[in-house]
């Protein structure tokens, strides 16, 4: 799904539905920055497979990484420009990195039914999920959670999960 808004779906789903336990701020760009690959590929036509290493269990491991490091530095950064949503996160370092980890390992589990160049375990040269749903259940399944995501975050609000201005 490079470049698309799909990923967004599982993101605000479960990352609400686990927002106690993971940083939501962390899973929600964890969920999209994988695809930073994809567009690079794209923008300066490399030879290079759309989904490449960054993809993989590896790969996506060493982003989620760079990208808790990220997070927990800037996390008083990230306190003011989430404040204006509410939301009550958990920016301890296992909260992020478990946020981090879910949400780049979600983002290729998603992806790796889709795509024959995606190749999870690399250095392994297969891809054991390749056509086990088809694309539309994908779309469809991003597409429900999405809704669900909204749903959850409405009820939330509404029962005063979120903090008070």
């Amino acid at each position: 799904m490079p470049l698309t808004p799909f990923h967004l779906g599982p993101a605000s789903a479960f990352g609400l539905l686990f927002n106690r336990f993971m940083n939501l701020t962390a899973f929600v760009i964890a969920s999209v920055i994988v695809d930073i690959e994809p567009l690079v590929v794209l923008l300066f036509n490399l030879d290079y497979p759309l989904h490449g290493f960054f993809h993989s269990f590896l790969g996506g491991g060493i982003v989620a990484a760079a990208l808790s490091l990220a997070v927990i530095a800037l996390s008083g950064k990230i306190r003011k420009w989430t404040g204006f949503f509410r939301i009550r996160q958990n920016f301890s370092k296992k909260a992020v990195c478990a946020a981090s980890f879910s949400g780049v390992y979600l983002h290729i589990l998603f992806d790796a039914p889709l795509y024959a160049d995606i190749r999870p375990f690399y250095p392994l040269d297969f891809n054991p999920f390749y056509g086990i749903v088809s694309r539309g259940a994908v779309y469809d399944a991003c597409g429900m959670l999405f809704l669900a995501g909204i749903s959850l975050f409405l009820f939330m609000l509404f029962k005063g999960k979120f903090d008070a201005k």
